[in-house]
């Protein structure tokens, strides 16, 4: 499966002065990681973001959000973002900001 590049590349603008940000491929999209821990990606068209299990619920309150369900088993903790709710870019910016917040909660690896 293809991803959607340009999506990709306004990520890594907003990941521009974060430290340690490395790519990896990976569920047939890329992944950003923080410090060695996924901290969000592009699958397809959709952003995907892992807000981690405290704050999957309020995630999932928000509009054009949906769990994660790569493998068909819903995965706490990671969820997919909508073209609609990452339109803008501040937009992008708040979700992509969940994601490294939580990266940087974890140990490095």
């Amino acid at each position: 499966m293809a991803y959607d590049e340009h999506l990709a590349e306004r990520i890594r603008i907003v990941l521009g002065s974060v430290d340690a940000v490395t790519e990896r491929k990976m569920f047939g999209g890329i992944a950003f990681m923080v410090h060695g821990n996924m901290a969000c990606g592009v699958i397809g068209d959709e952003l995907m973001v892992r807000v981690g299990p405290e704050r999957h619920d309020d995630a999932m309150s928000e509009p054009h959000v949906r769990v994660m369900d790569f493998t068909n088993r819903p995965i706490r903790g990671m969820v997919y973002v909508g073209v609609p709710a990452i339109a803008s870019d501040p937009d992008l910016e708040r979700w992509v900001s969940l994601g490294i917040s939580f990266a940087r909660s974890l140990p490095p690896k």
